[in-house]
């Protein structure tokens, strides 16, 4: 009986040293469109350079992915890291859900190569960092630069000099009486506040109470509504076009310049080669304003080990290992290192990125945003084009939306 004893002891102080040394399990949330993505090759490499910590990486589909996560940290069930973006940062503090990291960041080698700005970007309202920089887009200006250079046109640096090469650049090349070349694709249906932003917000103009309707702000709306109506530099389709009708329109020859992101960059070069460039938004009112397009990565609350958590976020964050993330997603590394030798986009692309940083911003991290997104901001700027409101009473609405 004792030596039936002294085994069942001995297989129980086995059992108990497995357990402390098992292996360390980071849950991972991720969303990739592409099925034949990276990350089991970056997991491998994570877990032969940290043995001792497992990584379960999961690709969750985007169109229930905030869904998923919501619901999972409500149910006490929710993965120790994920990707993030800044529009759901807001409800993610309020739940309790972050862990702050940003002393851990402090403390982390790689945080002089990531690219300026970024931390300051991904700041939450509180002044604590929560998240991670991945991978980012920055808007700026797409210009065709064949035709800037046969009519001797320099790029355009500021909103005088992009007016009087908008209005140049509009033409009628092939005789009927019509231009058929427009200066600008401007895209005034769902998504265009972006275009609009840019020529409005870098005004020294903002969401608050009363800045939008201050005479800088009504300026600047009425400036964009003129281009279309009085100098007619954009095309007649303009109040409807999206972002299918803008980059087609660009790429068929049709607009000279229009807004987006390096995301475009590929197709363009493909339909037209060295004529199309690119070049940071112009600066307007004495000021730059352009869009940030941001994914992160953060460590939850609940996580049972954040050291591990925060190595694997960290991992992803690192030169090469950040390459190797983005060749997925066609946006761009955020390490000095690895856009210095990014190969998947032009490099006048990547330029015209990386200088667009300084001055990129987001807008208003606040639940009423998302209406100004997709109703207040299409509706009433198609209204100020076809002249059924004024700038003014555009602005006033989207000033009602934010501050009622």
């Amino acid at each position: 009986m004792s030596k039936l004893i002294s085994a069942a002891l001995a297989v129980g102080l086995l059992a108990g040293t497995a357990t402390a040394y098992a292996d360390e399990t980071v849950r991972f949330w991720y969303h990739f469109d592409n099925a034949d993505n990276p990350m089991s090759e970056l997991v491998a490499k994570f877990e032969k350079e940290n043995p001792g910590i497992k990584i379960e990486a999961e690709n969750v589909p985007w169109n229930s992915y905030y869904d998923n996560l919501y619901t999972s940290i409500v149910a006490g069930n929710a993965p120790d890291a994920a990707m993030v973006k800044m529009f759901a940062q807001p409800r993610l503090v309020e739940m309790g859900a972050l862990e702050p990291i940003g002393e851990r960041i402090d403390a982390w080698d790689g945080k002089a190569d990531l690219q300026d700005n970024l931390l300051n970007l991904t700041k939450a309202s509180d002044g604590k960092s929560y998240y991670l920089p991945i991978q980012y887009v920055v808007l700026y200006l797409y210009y065709r630069q064949d035709m800037l250079e046969e009519l001797g046109l320099e790029v355009p640096k500021t909103c005088d000099e992009f007016r009087d090469v908008a209005m140049k650049l509009t033409r009628d090349t092939d005789g009927d009486g019509q231009p058929d070349v427009y200066g600008f694709g401007f895209r005034g249906g769902k998504g265009g506040h972006d275009h609009w932003g840019s020529f409005v917000l870098s005004r020294n103009v903002d969401f608050s109470a009363g800045s939008l309707t201050s005479d800088a702000g009504v300026a600047g709306t009425q400036w964009v509504v003129d281009l279309f109506e009085k100098d007619k530099v954009f095309p007649p389709s303009a109040p409807n076009d999206g972002f299918k009708e803008v980059t087609g329109a660009f790429k068929a020859g049709k607009t000279a310049m229009t807004i987006h992101h390096i995301g475009s960059s590929n197709g363009m070069v493909e339909a037209l080669g060295d004529a199309v460039s690119a070049t940071p938004v112009p600066e307007c009112g004495g000021g730059h304003w352009t869009s940030f397009g941001d994914e992160s990565t953060a460590v939850f609350s609940t996580a049972e080990n954040k050291d591990a958590a925060w190595k694997w976020i960290s991992f992803l964050s690192t030169a090469g290992n950040n390459t190797e993330f983005n060749k997925a997603t066609g946006q761009l590394p955020v390490t000095k290192t690895d856009s210095e030798g990014w190969t998947l986009h032009e490099k006048r692309f990547v330029d015209a990125t990386v200088q667009s940083l300084p001055f990129a911003n987001l807008l208003p991290n606040a639940p009423e945003t998302s209406d100004f997104v997709n109703t207040v901001w299409p509706v009433n700027m198609q209204r100020a084009l076809t002249g059924e409101i004024t700038a003014e009473q555009m602005n006033a609405e989207i000033d009602k939306l934010y501050n009622p």
